[in-house]
């Protein structure tokens, strides 16, 4: 009798109020605990690191694009991974008119046009003293370059011949530590004369080739996106997957796809469409020789679509897309030891990464 006045003690304590039901489960059953502690922030990365911006594109590209919120930005990235010393060289997008100074320069016309010159020299100048800056700024530190389409191949003119001030007796190598470019085009078409930049990239491909401080200690890598492959054609892309909704976008417009937008830009830059590439450049021609060089799948030209106002979290700075080639740039920076000998010094948010390469 005393173990039935228990049993029916106990189903009507039970049914009595679902509150008291849950309460008494739990006794039986308990959840476990949750921690509620954050992540540890990643160390400190004292390096700075300054961005060139890439043709017509402002400093606000990489901190809010497209008036997104900061927090989907390319700084908003690198903060997050430690980097405490961040610039851009100061351009707006209203100062791209200036390349148009090149049709004063009678070489602009012979198709031997200098970075220097009229069309990109301003650049230059505001590329040298934001490197200056951010070198004084952070005690000494040398700089960690990373150029974004033109601003890839502008910084190679920019460190020219391995001097950085001549009056200074300044080695380009005491200044940078090295330069990392995405989705950046490393050399003209095979007809000069169709070069937008009328010889300025030649000049700097031929005069400066390759990984060419490299001996000097500077690093080099080159990052190029393989998302879209050209495709001659204003019919539905046959050739990409995925990519329905801008194409509309063109269809309507009268481009027809993102493929055959992709080929029109290939062949411009190459001289060949029918390739492979981020949808501006193609893989190819982001590639330099000497550095190390990193092909990733499905990674688009820049913080939109191209030619469009449509933003994509798939491009080189994206939050998903930056683990895949920053440990590399880490790594080639001398910021973290080599990969296979299995130390980080403490960069345990790349150590994953580094493991499964």
């Amino acid at each position: 009798r005393t173990l039935w006045n228990c049993n029916t003690f106990l189903l009507l304590l039970l049914l009595s109020s679902s509150t008291n039901a849950f309460n008494f489960a739990s006794l039986l059953n308990p959840t476990p605990k949750t921690s509620t502690s954050t992540p540890p922030s990643p160390p400190e990365i004292k390096t700075p690191i300054v961005i060139c911006p890439g043709f017509f594109n402002d400093e606000i590209d990489y901190i809010s694009p497209l008036q997104q919120p900061p927090e989907v930005g390319f700084v908003s990235g690198l903060q997050r991974r430690g980097f405490t010393s961040i610039s851009i060289v100061n351009v707006k997008r209203s100062d791209w008119v200036r390349v148009a100074g090149g049709l004063f320069d009678i070489n602009f016309y012979r198709n031997k046009a200098l970075p220097t010159g009229n069309g990109y020299g301003w650049y230059i100048e505001r590329l040298k003293e934001a490197v200056d800056r951010a070198y004084e700024e952070s005690g000494g530190e040398k700089v960690m370059l990373v150029g974004h389409s033109a601003g890839g191949w502008l910084a190679r003119a920019a460190m020219g011949d391995g001097v950085w001030d001549e009056e200074g007796g300044v080695k380009t190598a005491d200044r940078i530590r090295c330069l990392t470019t995405v989705g950046a085009i490393h050399k003209p078409p095979p007809e000069l004369g169709s070069c937008s930049t009328r010889g300025a990239l030649a000049y700097t491909n031929t005069e400066y080739p390759g990984a060419f401080l490299a001996e000097e200690g500077v690093t080099y890598v080159t990052v190029g996106g393989d998302a879209v492959m050209g495709y001659d054609s204003k019919k539905k892309d046959e050739v990409n997957e995925g990519r329905e909704a801008v194409d509309e976008i063109y269809a309507v417009r009268g481009e027809g796809s993102s493929a055959k937008v992709a080929f029109d830009s290939y062949e411009i830059v190459c001289g060949e469409g029918s390739v492979t590439g981020d949808g501006v450049v193609p893989l190819e021609w982001t590639m330099l020789e000497g550095a190390r060089h990193i092909a990733l799948e499905g990674v688009l030209h820049s913080i939109n679509e191209a030619g469009t106002t449509v933003p994509t979290d798939r491009w080189y700075g994206s939050e998903k897309v930056l683990d895949r080639w920053l440990p590399v740039v880490l790594e080639e920076a001398g910021l973290v030891e080599n990969k296979k000998s299995g130390l980080f010094q403490g960069f345990d948010g790349f150590k994953n990464i580094f493991q499964q390469n």
